[in-house]
């Protein structure tokens, strides 16, 4: 495999990872700018070696899917993404193309590009019937009852024929702000930026979520119509007239200099729009020009997406704050002079370490410039030196910490400072967040702010704590009550019953992660034979590795954890496996599951292979014994094939599942 081949392979994979992060799990890890700069990179090698394209390639396709938690939706008319652009030269090429291929005059209408959720709204004789996300672009989800919820949605319209419109949901900048202000207080999730809050609000089982987080939509385009238009502006009319909140700021316009111009005016207003935006559309009006048009397996060739730049601005870096974390590592933060940045006010920053700070040489009282690319975390890019004042001195980081006052040091090759004392008051509150959180103890309501207050009161000291709360004493707390402490007492004592590879997750030993919690719990069964595990025994288990073994020895060699563990045990948590394996059917097998299946998520099936005693791998070697391959397979599907592992689909392995 030459070097070109290698860094596609690479990219698809990434890409991949990202795209279920961002379309899946609502959660993106980077940036839009940086997720287009990678899909941008594999678009242009692919167009520069196209024998390297992969037919499941990422530029081939839209990167969501639907859930199995939802009835899946075959979209009649597919629900196409667009083409980024993010330069006038790259918008003026889009034009020549355009220009080429009509040879006649055209028109643009150009919107604003609302930072939400996509959705189809099918509408029958008036009456909203069905609404469904764009999944995969072909099949999406059943989201009706949760749509229900939302007012802007007209539940009837004065139309006699079948329609099907498809619009965006969003939630507002103040309404985003307000929910993470509750999340914050009930110990709930804190969300990223108000696209990630809209999808993860639209995607609940429980309707009632969704409507407590009052949604929004705007539609921006008709997919079907009994009703026939001839351009895409006067569809707009229509749907204003049948009471449809429209994408505002629409424009029609007849050239591509109009375009440039009508991009700059939105640039202008954008601060100023209650709602995010992360760019600009411009789609050809004329729908019978769109036919001539086409499109591409992804994107439609009669639209675009004109995408800003990162935004960054200048502020004064008034200080350098430093947070303790669970495991002790001191994170330093910029505390900026307030700057309006991407639609949001932006007061901190982070700085990482202190590697980045030095190299990028940065001082308290420097203007700095400052980024939010894709509404995810701020950062510091580089501190404007022609504009520092006298007196300033590189920053050095603390060599006590700033919350207990302990020593701290930072390990040969490691970028970490970290603080040595397990008692700091940092690392308590978010070692007892992190035992309570839904994937450890999954104890609903003990979230950050409840525990930062149970523990300034010195109600709680450590996780063993928790266990003696009592309801009159939580009630008693600003903001809560009598129901909501019933509430979280009940969350504290159902998790007596977890599974012991959960308790042993929540301990939050270093290097000991979900997996490796469920194969260590899997192989020894009991707390106390985990806690006498020897070095030899815990590395001959596959998958634990010497720094891992190391990390649980060194935990329960220190008596203060072995005296929290016998409490908590006194109080009557499960020190047992629960998930005992009847049928071995798949012992000794690893399993890679790729691709989207049928009818059952990943989890699904990874819960299955580890309930007939096998276990999964996120990459394939020769030790792989089954492939399980679904829709879509990237490159994984390809080192089996090129390694000889067996390929199976989702029809034989509930075959296996069958077999007596």
């Amino acid at each position: 495999m030459n070097l070109f081949e290698a860094r596609i392979r690479e990219l698809e994979k990434t890409l991949e990872y990202h795209n279920n992060l961002y379309y899946n799990n609502d959660a993106p890890e980077i940036s839009d700018m940086e997720y287009d700069k990678l899909l941008h990179e594999l678009e242009q090698l692919e167009q520069q070696f196209p024998e390297l394209k992969s037919e499941n390639s990422p530029t081939n396709h839209v990167g969501g899917k639907a859930s199995s938690k939802f009835s899946p939706v075959t979209h009649d008319v597919p629900m196409e993404s667009l083409q980024d652009v993010f330069s006038v030269e790259e918008l003026l090429a889009f034009d020549e193309r355009v220009k080429s291929a009509l040879n006649e005059e055209y028109e643009y209408v150009v919107e604003l590009k609302i930072d939400g959720l996509s959705v189809s709204l099918e509408y029958s004789n008036g009456k909203f019937v069905r609404g469904s996300t764009r999944g995969d672009g072909i099949t999406g989800e059943d989201v009706t009852e949760n749509l229900l919820t939302i007012k802007d949605i007209p539940k009837n319209i004065d139309f006699s024929g079948e329609l099907e419109v498809r619009g965006e949901v969003y939630m507002s900048v103040a309404e985003f702000e307000r929910l993470n202000d509750v999340q914050e207080i009930t110990g709930g999730k804190i969300f990223a930026n108000p696209r990630n809050a809209a999808a993860g609000s639209l995607r609940q089982l429980d309707s009632n979520i969704t409507k407590e987080r009052n949604l929004s939509i705007f539609i921006f385009n008709i997919q079907k119509s009994d009703k026939i238009f001839s351009n895409h502006y006067e569809g707009f009319d229509f749907l204003t007239k049948q009471n449809f909140s429209v994408v505002p700021e629409y424009k029609l316009v007849n050239s591509i200099k109009d375009v440039v111009k009508r991009i700059e005016e939105i640039g202008e207003m954008r601060e100023k729009l209650p709602f995010e935006i992360d760019g600009v559309v411009i789609k050809v009006n004329s729908l019978e020009q769109r036919k001539l048009l086409g499109s591409t397996a992804k994107n439609p060739k009669w639209a675009v997406a004109y995408k800003f730049p990162a935004e960054e601005k200048e502020t004064k870096l008034l200080d350098i704050t430093v947070q303790v974390g669970r495991t002790g590592v001191l994170t330093p933060n910029a505390e900026l002079e307030p700057v309006r940045l991407a639609g949001t006010t932006v007061r901190r920053a982070t700085l990482h370490n202190i590697d980045n700070i030095t190299e990028k040489d940065i001082r308290v009282g420097d203007t700095v410039i400052v980024r939010k690319a894709g509404e995810i975390i701020p950062e510091v890019v580089s501190s404007v030196k022609e504009k520092r004042p006298d007196g300033t001195v590189p920053y050095k980081m603390p060599e006590f910490c700033p919350v207990c006052g302990a020593d701290v040091i930072r390990e040969e090759g490691e970028a970490a400072t970290r603080c040595v004392n397990p008692l700091c008051h940092a690392q308590v509150v978010r070692n007892i967040v992190h035992f309570a959180s839904r994937d450890a103890m999954d104890i609903e309501g003990m979230g950050p702010a409840i525990v930062n207050v149970l523990a300034e009161k010195e109600m709680l000291k450590n996780y063993a704590d928790i266990y003696e709360l009592k309801k009159e004493d939580i009630a008693e707390l600003e903001r809560m009550g009598s129901k909501s402490a019933e509430n979280l007492i009940n969350a504290i004592e159902n998790s007596k019953n977890n599974d012991l590879s959960l308790l042993l997750f929540g301990l939050g030993i270093r290097f000991i992660g979900k997996k490796a919690s469920k194969i260590i719990t899997r192989a020894f069964g009991t707390m106390d034979k985990i806690i006498s595990a020897t070095f030899e025994e815990l590395t001959a288990i596959d998958e634990i590795g010497e720094i891992m073994a190391e990390s649980l020895i060194k935990y329960f060699s220190k008596e203060e954890n072995l005296k929290l563990i016998e409490r908590i045990k006194a109080y009557g948590l499960n020190m047992e496996s629960t998930k005992e394996v009847s049928d071995n059917r798949f012992l000794g097998k690893t399993f890679v599951l790729t691709g989207t299946l049928p009818t059952m998520s990943r989890n699904e099936a990874s819960e299955l292979i580890e309930k007939f005693g096998g276990k999964t791998s996120s990459s394939v070697s020769k030790k792989t014994t089954y492939v399980l391959a679904g829709e879509e397979a990237g490159s994984k599907l390809t080192k089996a094939q090129n390694l000889g592992v067996e390929i199976i689909n989702e029809e034989q392995f509930l075959s296996m599942l069958e077999e007596n």
